[in-house]
């Protein structure tokens, strides 16, 4: 019995002295991962739906053209354990008696309202929004608003921060998005300037109003956008991530189809039903999405900040380290770095902002702190070099408990 209790004492002994390599970090639910244009109307089947699942989307809009396919949307949905967002013209016309219907139904994320709203119709779009949650106030309404090189009728006020702080102060939504797709080629020199001054603001705002924000990918080339390689697909989940999203959204799932000439193509899903290159590139994101949840989902945003010779328009430049890190440099063209909290765990984030190239990342730490792997497991830093080399748009992370 005594040699017994001995094996027992000294494998507790391992586990709190770092004895063991590697443990998980802590996951309570997925986060969402949304197919802006997902399976659309004609092609609703269980076996439709099923792929986009194998995919790892959970959330999906599309847009119905009456309450009876919406109602075979969600009903199908259900079995697959894809969440959809309400959009039929019967949400407009009659919100009361639509909310109503759709309410209790288990597949249901929300209620998709408008796209990009301009500046004049806010005062509608709040309207709307209180009579949906004068009914049903446990449901999000969803609502995605414009980047920031919108034009300045859309905006319909000097700055862009003021578009954002209008649109919370007149629409009392309970989740905010918004769109801006970053990587307009293949190089560093076509990633949108001032892409990274939209996060700032939108993340700033949004924790200003505390609510959380969904933000989005893009999965479908069109002018002037090229087909999405892995490294561009990272580099915007991951800087959103490092911002604090809650929600990742991407633009599209399936092809849309085209009479304004914008030449969308190459979407995961075809507009003939069939799979691209990007339906594996999806899958394979989503995947890291789902693992790092316990990581992302639920964290609130400390501190960002950006390295390198040159920092993007907008962004401030990282001064001060969080204890207990030491040391941080990069070599290249720089990183996102950001701190997050989530209960009694903080994490370090640290985004290659390279599109091309991978960046050298050296790193000091006091004892304590682990590296969190892509499928989520963490392990003692000790265990790695100081200097790792991170891919292109990919992340490092790194997590200790708070004293």
């Amino acid at each position: 019995m005594n040699k017994i209790l001995l094996v027992l004492v000294l494998f507790v002994f391992m586990l709190t002295t770092g004895g063991n390599s590697q443990t998980k970090v802590k996951e309570n639910q997925q986060m969402p991962v949304m197919a802006w244009i997902g399976v659309p109307e004609r092609e609703t089947s269980i076996g439709r739906y099923q792929e986009m699942r194998a995919a790892g989307i959970t959330h999906s809009f599309s847009l119905f053209s009456n309450l009876v396919n919406m109602q075979k949307a969600l009903d199908i949905a259900r079995k697959t354990g894809i969440k959809l967002f309400v959009s039929c013209p019967e949400l407009k016309s009659d919100p009361e008696a639509t909310v109503r219907r759709f309410m209790k139904h288990p597949a249901l994320a929300g209620y998709y309202l408008r796209d990009e709203p301009e500046r004049m119709e806010f005062p509608g779009l709040g309207e709307w929004v209180k009579r949906i949650r004068a009914v049903d106030d446990k449901h999000v309404c969803y609502l995605n608003l414009l980047p920031t090189f919108a034009e300045e009728h859309q905006l319909g006020v000097p700055t862009y921060r003021e578009y954002v702080n209008t649109f919370i102060d007149e629409v009392p939504v309970q989740l905010l998005s918004f769109d801006n797709y970053p990587v307009i080629g293949k190089t560093n020199r076509d990633i949108r300037e001032r892409w990274y001054e939209n996060l700032e603001i939108f993340s700033e705002e949004a924790r200003m109003a505390n609510k959380p924000f969904w933000a989005f990918v893009l999965t479908v080339a069109h002018s002037p956008y090229p087909v999405p390689t892995l490294a561009a697909l990272r580099l915007q989940v991951y800087s959103n991530l490092a911002y604090g999203a809650q929600g990742i959204q991407f633009f599209t799932y399936w092809n849309l189809y085209d009479p304004g000439g914008y030449d969308f193509h190459n979407a995961p899903i075809t507009l003939n039903g069939r799979r691209t290159e990007v339906y594996d590139k999806l899958q394979l994101i989503s995947a890291e999405i789902k693992d790092l949840s316990g990581v992302f989902l639920g964290a609130k945003l400390v501190s960002v900040a950006h390295t390198g010779e040159l920092i993007p328009f907008g962004t401030r430049r990282l001064s001060v380290l969080p204890d207990p890190v030491q040391l941080l440099e990069t070599k290249g063209m720089g990183a996102v770095v950001s701190v997050l909290k989530k209960e009694n765990e903080t994490f370090l984030v640290v985004v290659n902002r390279d599109l091309t190239d991978q960046m050298s990342l050296s790193l000091k730490c006091k004892p304590g702190v682990r590296k969190v792997l892509k499928d989520g497991s963490a392990v003692p830093v000790e265990k790695y070099e100081e200097t790792l080399a991170i891919d292109p748009g990919d992340v490092a992370i790194y997590s200790w408990p708070d004293l």
